[in-house]
């Protein structure tokens, strides 16, 4: 049996590289996966390719910013797929600019998708989960949460709060067989790192110099995530809660 058979997994921003990526593995691990997506088109062409390959997954085009619209779409799953037992909070979105040239404005939505989207997500689907006594969260923060990042100010502080709030919630939760958990992504090849490298200006220099200091050689790829992510859902890490990882070739190096 595969270690999802018959299991229902969310994950949201579900139709980019790394959301896209980890959906297509649970797929492959026997889940049911439920591609959230504010882009419906793009979270259907990740089922479509799961369907494809024999698995079983459904498109729902979710706002996580909009309460209403987040308990839409985690009551739908319910109904369509059955009990949610895994959450992957993978959305997000950034501004590359040093932080005194941001605005507020732009601040309210970098917490809204960053931050208040992943608690919208977790009051939703939390007491679902410590109803049944089951569940494993896994969160994507950012290695900017760890280290900082120039010209990441108000993500970097996003992602640490999520960083935060997932530690808190993994002590509160524990007593549900609840766990959480986050996987920090390092430099990684996906849309958003395009506009984090057309931000700094020079995207060639910025590459060789993220090769460079990175010492396994290379960028990360949207497929060096889900290992990480399957393996905090799993049952192998039951036994593991409030803790996290870096993904990210040893750019840094947490003890």
């Amino acid at each position: 049996m595969s270690k999802f058979e018959g299991k229902v997994v969310v994950v949201t921003g579900g139709g980019g590289g790394i959301g896209g990526a980890s959906c297509k593995r649970f797929a492959q691990e026997g889940a049911k996966v439920a591609v959230f997506d504010m882009n419906l088109i793009a979270a259907q062409k990740v089922v479509d390719e799961i369907v494809a390959a024999g698995g079983h997954a459904a498109a729902y085009e979710c706002d996580i910013t909009n309460r209403s619209a987040v308990d839409k779409a985690v009551n739908a799953v319910e109904a369509e797929l059955g009990p949610i037992h895994v959450l992957v909070n993978n959305a997000g979105w950034d501004v590359f600019k040093p932080f005194t040239k941001t605005t507020p404005d732009q601040w309210e939505r970098l917490i809204a998708i960053n931050l208040t989207g992943a608690l919208h997500m977790h009051h939703a689907v939390l007491p679902l989960m410590a109803n049944r006594k089951a569940g494993r969260i896994v969160n994507i923060a950012s290695d900017a949460a760890r280290v900082g990042s120039s010209g990441e100010a108000v993500y970097a502080a996003c992602k640490g709060g999520l960083v935060a709030f997932s530690k808190t919630i993994a002590r509160e939760h524990a007593r549900h067989n609840i766990t959480v958990n986050v996987v920090c992504p390092g430099p990684t090849d996906t849309a958003l790192f395009a506009d984090y490298k057309e931000g700094a200006g020079n995207p060639e220099k910025l590459m060789d110099a993220f090769t460079r200091a990175i010492p396994l050689g290379r960028i990360g790829q949207p497929s060096d995530l889900p290992g990480a992510i399957v393996f905090f859902a799993s049952e192998e890490a039951s036994y593991i809660t409030g803790q996290v990882l870096s993904v990210s070739g040893g750019l840094t190096m947490n003890g």
